[in-house]
């Protein structure tokens, strides 16, 4: 199947490493031009020039901080200079979840909360800003927010807020632009392999007395399809979601978990 996105340019925030690096590859190998944007400017650097080496598209790096009004406004401003304009904004820049642990009522501090939203919710806000007014002139766009199967469970009251929060401004943000021509949809990954994951649960393993490779079975035990996703995974289904083939879809938030068992959305 055809993706229709060659020669499309997407602007990838928080594409240096795990899921947004993933998304990056994908759109570049079907033909994207790509901007991606972290804060890190060695980590980013090297996967610009390894995405580029890979794909043969141009590829930019951009240092940015998504919490920080004026750098996500001089980001938006090199992008389009670089680029000519912006077809897509993939928004993954925050901190995924399950890496620190989940702090309980108590322990919930308000620096925290603000912290989280400022970065996944607002950082969001501050990169669609930056961009939509060039996918209007151009009369078609797409925006795709990743968030987290943490907004349809309890466990972690932090890691929900924010991305109910990030489903909520996705759907407001898809009934404002869609007649501009600009699709916008979530994505809730639930656990997902990345680069980070094998370290994390090696740790993990030592102080459980027990296997990685037994720590990463449990946790594929907890989908329905009892395989833990990969990244790659989820940046299948967000590519085609950056396609002109998912105009049917806007508004809307897609798991990319591997099935929630038991539970029914509708």
């Amino acid at each position: 199947m055809d993706l229709q996105l060659n020669g499309k340019v997407a602007l990838i925030a928080g594409g240096s490493r795990g899921i947004g690096k993933a998304i990056a590859i994908q759109l570049a190998q079907e033909g994207a031009d790509i901007v991606l944007a972290a804060r890190t400017k060695d980590r980013l650097d090297a996967a610009a020039a390894e995405i580029a080496g890979k794909t043969g598209r141009k590829v930019i790096a951009i240092v940015v901080n998504t919490g920080d009004d004026a750098s996500v406004k001089a980001m938006g401003e090199r992008a389009i200079a670089a680029m000519g304009h912006i077809d897509i904004l993939v928004n993954a820049a925050a901190e995924p979840g399950g890496y620190a642990p989940v702090p309980a009522l108590a322990e919930v501090k308000g620096e925290l909360v603000d912290e989280e939203i400022n970065v996944k919710v607002k950082g969001y806000i501050r990169c669609a800003q930056a961009v939509v007014p060039s996918m209007k002139a151009t009369g078609w766009g797409r925006i795709v927010n990743i968030s987290g199967l943490a907004a349809r469970q309890t466990g972690n009251i932090v890691g929900s807020l924010r991305n109910v929060a990030v489903s909520s401004l996705s759907k407001n943000l898809a009934d404002e632009l869609g007649p501009f021509g600009i699709n916008v949809t979530c994505v809730h990954p639930g656990a997902t392999f990345t680069e980070r994951t094998l370290p994390a649960v090696e740790e993990r393993a030592k102080r459980q007395n027990a296997t990685p490779e037994e720590l990463l079975k449990r946790m594929a035990e907890n989908n329905s399809i009892k395989h833990l996703v990969t990244a790659e995974e989820v940046a299948h289904v967000v590519t085609f979601l950056c396609s002109p083939l998912s105009i049917a879809v806007n508004g809307d938030t897609i798991a990319a978990g591997g099935g929630v068992p038991r539970a029914i959305y509708y």
